[in-house]
């Protein structure tokens, strides 16, 4: 090889490697989730996580964390600042007052007051429900309760589970306290709450809609259920249950 065959050689390689890190750079900002715009200003904030959104792998990853937490619960907030222009008392209302007892809403504006506080109310729920490194089991009282209601914490986890795989496109699957004070499990459609229809309070509830899990387990929505609940905080649990039947 001559030295201008030498030359090119080098400078085809410098060449290359450029391309290929400018090509990886290039990639990873597409992959990087854009922060969600600045809610108008209003009364209702986009709640904090409370950890990080790298802390549920490899359960959950943190790109699905981020745009799950920024985009879509951060559309709700938008959505619902936007709404108290149209009907003033959403500000003075607590969520789940208002899920609660939707004919307080007035017709005009139910249909997405109840679409939006839903989804505020379900993922600020569902945050809260998870945590990095929490107990591998329900503490006493609610692991008596799941008992004796499904006969073992594995059971009621297969129920759920099954609930949330059988629920048809977007919605959620619950464990629930029933108006009659009973252990159940359920499951509910796009962004209603157990409180809407059922007059039901949530102990558990995991998100089925495919942005919660697509990017990680495509249309394997089972294997994102039984992944789910190394995430479940399973003391927040007991609260909700001790909350809901007292």
């Amino acid at each position: 090889m001559n030295r201008r065959e030498s030359l090119t050689l080098m400078a085809g390689a410098t060449a290359a490697a450029t391309i290929s890190s400018l090509a990886i750079r290039g990639q990873a900002l597409a992959q990087a989730p854009a922060m969600a715009p600045a809610a108008p200003a209003g009364p209702f904030k986009l709640p904090e996580l409370g950890y990080a959104y790298e802390a549920l792998e490899p359960n959950i990853d943190a790109m699905t964390m981020t745009i799950h937490h920024q985009r879509h619960h951060g559309a709700f907030i938008t959505n619902l600042n936007q709404l108290v222009g149209r009907w003033p008392e959403l500000a003075t209302m607590t969520p789940e007052a208002i899920v609660s007892d939707l004919s307080k809403v007035p017709e005009a504006v139910r249909g997405p007051v109840r679409n939006n506080v839903g989804g505020h109310w379900n993922h600020t729920f569902f945050w809260d429900l998870m945590t990095p490194g929490g107990a591998k089991e329900p503490p006493a009282a609610l692991k008596t309760a799941i008992a004796t209601a499904f006969n073992s914490p594995e059971a009621m986890m297969e129920k759920l589970n099954a609930a949330g795989l059988g629920r048809f496109g977007s919605g959620w699957a619950w464990l629930v306290v029933t108006k009659d004070k009973k252990l159940d499990v359920v499951s509910t459609p796009y962004q209603d709450t157990p409180h809407m229809d059922l007059g039901a309070r949530p102990v558990i509830g995991v998100d089925v809609w495919e942005h919660a899990y697509y990017l990680k387990y495509q249309n394997r929505r089972g294997d994102y259920l039984k992944a789910w609940w190394n995430t479940v905080n399973w003391t927040k649990a007991a609260a909700h249950f001790t909350k809901a039947m007292a």
